[in-house]
């Protein structure tokens, strides 16, 4: 990747792990991981990624802002088993929400599949799976 892409990968990191209300904190946390950038090239990168503010003021990206809707609407249980990931949604809503998580780049997520109210999602490692079953159940309040 160039030098770009890795701060572009290292902004959706921020913004999915940290609750960022400014440029001026997003550029700060870039710092704090080795990229040196002008509050112009943040702003610059909010655009280029599409970067939209939560009804709490915070950054988000437009794919989580959606998946967290999904899992509102449709989520219903987790049960997490290894590297995998077991979601159980409302009737239905399984191929939505998997269609919702697919879209999303997630760190650690391989993929998942669907059937009429079941998600089986797949994970690199079991710490993923736990990482990314944490992200979900926040999403769900």
């Amino acid at each position: 990747m160039g030098k770009r892409e890795d701060r572009q990968a290292a902004i959706r990191d921020i913004v999915r792990r940290q609750q960022i209300r400014t440029q001026r904190g997003l550029a700060d946390q870039l710092k704090q991981r080795g990229f040196e950038c002008t509050q112009a090239t943040v702003s610059r990168d909010i655009g280029e990624i599409g970067l939209l503010k939560s009804a709490q003021g915070f950054y988000a990206l437009p794919e989580d802002m959606v998946l967290e809707r999904v899992i509102g609407d449709m989520a219903e249980t987790f049960e997490n088993a290894g590297n995998l990931l077991v979601i159980k949604t409302r009737s239905g809503g399984a191929p939505i929400l998997a269609e919702a998580i697919d879209n999303t780049e997630i760190e650690g997520l391989v993929g998942s599949v669907a059937g009429d109210n079941t998600i089986l999602v797949v994970a690199k490692t079991p710490e993923y799976a736990a990482i990314i079953e944490n992200m979900f159940m926040n999403m769900r309040k």
